[in-house]
């Protein structure tokens, strides 16, 4: 039986192997280069891009706002509500928001279980829609926390349902960070509304 000499191949990595890992660095680094604004001109308006990320700052920080207003009406809650909140002070400040809340003063409104078939006047309708439009406008917190908790919970809903329907209108990276966002935020709800139950 004749004994064969295994062929010698050089040591290390081939040129063929180092090329291949070449081309395939630079189509990753292609994909992951930051989207460029294609406005040339100076003093422009901000792209559509742009602006979706400062509503979501805005609305992150609005949302921090109410967290903060529950919290300062019911202490109790403080315990559970620190961390959703952390994480929704995260998100505005992952969108280029400030992180911090709106300044403004809670204020607890009373919630009238005896008349269930009460509705809500239009002064009070009027005074929420104004306090959603303007985030410096003082958040109405409900007296009992289970429905401070109901409204936190459809609060976060309500955005993660509003940053679901923007992903198609913006690009890759913004689109990617909202649907994440928006996750959360719909696991937000379900976690408020399960210690409810």
């Amino acid at each position: 039986m004749p004994f064969t000499l295994p062929s010698r191949t050089p040591p290390g990595p081939r040129r063929r192997t180092l090329l291949a890992s070449a081309a395939g660095t630079l189509v990753l680094a292609g994909c992951s280069t930051p989207e460029q604004s294609t406005d040339t001109t100076a003093g422009s308006t901000p792209s559509a891009a742009d602006q979706a990320r400062a509503r979501a700052a805005r609305d992150s920080e609005t949302l921090a706002g109410r967290y903060t207003a529950v919290i300062a009406v019911h202490p109790a809650l403080a315990e559970r509500l620190s961390p959703l909140h952390a994480e929704v002070v995260r998100h505005a400040q992952a969108f280029g928001g400030t992180g911090s809340s709106p300044s403004a003063s809670p204020s607890a409104t009373a919630s009238s279980p005896a008349s269930p078939s009460a509705s809500p006047s239009p002064s009070d309708s009027a005074s929420a829609s104004a306090a959603s439009a303007h985030p410096s406008a003082s958040p109405s917190v409900p007296v009992r926390e289970k429905d401070a908790l109901s409204d936190l919970a459809s609060a976060e809903r309500t955005l993660a349902d509003e940053r679901t329907k923007a992903l198609l209108e913006v690009p890759g990276e913004l689109a990617r960070l909202l649907a994440s966002v928006a996750a959360a935020g719909a696991a937000h709800a379900f976690l408020l509304t399960e210690g409810a139950k």
